[in-house]
């Protein structure tokens, strides 16, 4: 059975530093691109960050590039997300999710490419 555990959100104030943690269990880690997501209130799911197998490629939305930081840990099967100076509208709920049909170096930006998610970890910004 596979699992996707978030954590690391919070109520943050702006400007801070915050860093997200997905633990996966239940698939071979290092087959599979990561992705993460996330979702505002009243707001589609969107695409954030992608990394692939090896961490060699990653990928952002335009609006993240520059504050956001995708990495992953294959011995620990963990993915990571860095965002640097929070703002309020990165209030959100994060999700991680895994791309079981991903090639090596590949990235999928569309919440159909990706198979498991997790349960979310919400992320409040006060300006």
């Amino acid at each position: 059975q596979v699992q996707l555990v978030e954590s690391g959100g919070g109520l943050v104030q702006a400007g801070d530093s915050l860093r997200l943690s997905c633990v996966a269990s239940g698939l071979t880690f290092t087959r599979y691109a990561m992705g993460w997501f996330r979702q505002a209130p009243g707001k589609e799911r969107e695409f954030v960050a992608g990394i692939s197998w090896s961490g060699g490629n990653t990928r952002y939305t335009d609006s993240v590039k520059g504050r956001f930081t995708i990495s992953r840990d294959n011995a620990k099967n963990t993915v990571y997300l860095e965002i640097d100076t929070v703002k309020p509208e990165d209030t959100a709920v994060y999700y991680c999710a895994a791309d079981r049909r991903s090639l090596p170096g590949g990235i999928t930006t569309t919440t159909t490419s990706y198979d498991y998610w997790g349960q979310g970890t919400q992320v409040t910004v006060s300006s």
